[in-house]
């Protein structure tokens, strides 16, 4: 997002126990030219694959309609009128959350039948005032519809019935583990670390509920979190410019950029240490067979090996193995940066690494630069990040 804030969002998800496809569904899509981000959390009937296409469809139907600021009746109606009718239940059923939050914090949530929405402002939650409203078709169902200002620093977290009611029927948990016991927890990951990021709470609460069911799921457990703050930023130095007067670049970003930086090149940091009279010194720390070992420079966040680690970062991005099964190495470690922050800023030198031109090597290794793209591209359509590069 651009401006002064920036609108970070990310989930956290488990399927339930012996189901491979899960029935809650998290979608976000992010308006540029708004400025707004529109995020949904659908809950479909039962789990499995049928209740996944619930989920989906809502979900895929719920940004459509609010994206083009349809009434919000309207939209419910049409969601509920489009969705199958349950053979056993005889209902047409997927909850939904739906939050579309713009750049100066102006704020619309709809809620159809998951937990209420929580704000929280630092440690402490902030009240909502809702609107009910019913349709003329539907006049068992109710919709929840609020208007309210996020200020940054601001975080919003809901989730689905698989966390309030985790644990449900075991010692310490009759009634599950509840909407107050969720927002305690919540407090103390918040309390315990004032800038966690929406990545790592959600993925806290939904692994504390995975606890709570006795690390089986007895249904499909997600959160989402949104976190509405001044942006995290990055910078990624990758390949020497194509002329060599214009090295010097590479050292006054280093020494001038607000943010963590990295540096991916041999080369490259060869000439920002040369510059800046800093040394490079090899890590033997998380050596991987698959990926050359880091450096360590001052004053520099990440130091890797250039082609080979991001095309294995670009890799992982596009399966969205984003853990890599617990794996520690470089390209972990950059693509842990890059999830980190908000604005992931590419410089990226364009003279040709004659390393690179050998014709057995892969033809993604070929040209840094398309590497590059290929990551910019994932982190803005998948990952929701802003990004810029600059070619020298």
């Amino acid at each position: 997002m651009t401006g002064e804030n920036f609108i970070e969002v990310d989930s956290g998800q488990q399927a339930k126990h012996g189901q491979v496809a899960t029935g809650d569904v998290f979608l976000s899509r992010k308006i540029k030219e708004e400025g707004r981000l529109i995020t949904v959390l659908s809950d479909g009937l039962g789990s499995g694959v049928k209740a996944a296409v619930l989920a989906n469809l809502t979900a895929t139907m719920a940004l459509r309609y609010t994206t083009a600021f349809v009434d919000v009746r309207q939209s419910a109606k049409t969601i509920m009128d489009t969705l199958p009718v349950c053979e056993k239940r005889k209902i047409s059923y997927s909850t939904f959350t739906i939050v579309d939050l713009d750049a100066d914090g102006k704020t619309r949530v709809i809620e159809h039948g998951n937990p209420p929405l929580m704000l929280w402002r630092g440690a402490t939650t902030v009240p909502i005032e809702r609107t009910s409203l019913t349709l003329e078709t539907w006049k068992d169902r109710v919709i929840h519809y609020s208007e309210f200002d996020t200020q940054p620093g601001d975080r919003i977290v809901f989730f689905s019935d698989g966390v309030s009611q985790s644990g449900l029927g075991r010692v310490g948990f009759p009634l599950g583990w509840g909407q107050d016991r969720v927002t305690e927890f919540l407090r103390r990951q918040i309390m315990a670390e004032r800038e966690i990021s929406s990545r790592e709470l959600s993925r806290q609460l939904v692994a504390e509920a995975l606890v709570n069911d006795g690390r089986h799921a007895k249904d499909d457990i997600t959160c989402g979190a949104i976190y509405y703050r001044c942006p995290r930023r990055l910078v990624v130095i990758t390949g020497p410019p194509f002329s060599k007067e214009r090295d010097r670049e590479l050292a006054e970003l280093v020494l001038t950029f607000e943010g963590r930086k990295a540096i991916c090149g041999g080369t490259t940091a060869s000439i920002v240490s040369r510059l800046l009279n800093r040394p490079v010194t090899m890590s033997l720390a998380n050596l991987d067979p698959e990926i050359p070992p880091g450096a360590v420079m001052a004053g520099v966040d990440l130091v890797t090996e250039g082609t080979i680690t991001l095309a294995k970062v670009a890799d992982m991005l596009e399966r969205g193995n984003t853990f890599e099964h617990g794996r520690k190495n470089p390209a972990v470690d950059l693509l842990t940066l890059m999830l980190q922050n908000d604005i992931v800023e590419f410089m990226v030198g364009t003279r040709i690494n004659e390393a690179h031109q050998d014709p057995s090597i892969p033809v993604e290794m070929d040209l840094r630069r398309n590497i590059v793209r290929k990551i910019v591209a994932l982190l803005e359509t998948r990952y929701l990040k802003e990004t810029h590069v600059r070619f020298i």
